[in-house]
């Protein structure tokens, strides 16, 4: 029969895979709404990142009774040291959604066709936020890691988009609109970021090591 700490950890596993499917639904929804009907998907947008921070406050709590438990042996110490460093990582993936869902009533405004390459990141960026939640649940070194490795697709979407956005300008793109696609894109390259850091910090919680300064956020 588990006990009552095994049974905390089991809600803070059930948890964290709630707080990354807000996460996922709030990237997929942002990046809708600079497709079109951004007033309509932005409030979805928004209500999810008030979730997220609930959520967030939530687990925070949970993880304080953990650590109030007697005697937490090192790898219960690092798992729930982990998840509050995630849960801040989640937290800050769900305010980008919401600028990117504040800069989609402008882009929305304006017709524009935006890159497909925008899409291609928020598609890739939920597939990180999934697979390093899995990780975590799953104990999968080999999996975390590869979400780390993922972000080189995202990081090589941006540049795309950086270029396209360049020569549309120089066309007859309107430069405040080739301005904000290119914020939406630089938001969406943080979220991948931000779900590396969350891969970091599960590869932590099963090796008791983490790679520090190697993964660079650029002051995000």
């Amino acid at each position: 029969m588990a006990t009552r700490f095994e049974r905390q950890l089991e809600e803070l596993h059930v948890q964290l895979i709630t707080m990354g499917s807000l996460c996922e639904k709030a990237i997929s929804l942002s990046a809708k709404a600079i497709q079109g009907k951004g007033e309509e998907l932005a409030q979805q947008v928004f209500d999810t990142d008030r979730e997220i921070d609930s959520k967030e406050r939530e687990i925070e709590t949970l993880c304080m009774r953990l650590l109030l438990h007697q005697h937490p042996v090192a790898r219960d110490l690092r798992e729930i040291s982990a998840a509050l460093k995630m849960i801040s990582d989640m937290e800050r993936i769900g305010d980008q959604c919401a600028d990117i869902a504040d800069l989609s009533l402008f882009i929305d405004k304006n017709a524009v066709r935006v890159p497909d390459e925008i899409g291609q990141m928020a598609e890739e960026t939920v597939k990180m936020v999934t697979g390093s939640v899995d990780a975590f649940v799953k104990t999968d070194l080999e999996l975390c890691r590869k979400v780390i490795d993922y972000d080189d697709l995202v990081d090589g979407a941006f540049n795309q988009v950086k270029e396209k956005l360049a020569d549309l300008i120089y066309q007859d793109m309107d430069a405040k609109v080739g301005l904000d696609l290119l914020m939406t894109a630089k938001y969406m390259e943080r979220i991948g970021d931000h779900a590396v850091n969350i891969a970091e910090w599960v590869e932590f919680s099963i090796t008791g090591e983490h790679r520090n300064n190697e993964h660079q956020m650029g002051g995000k």
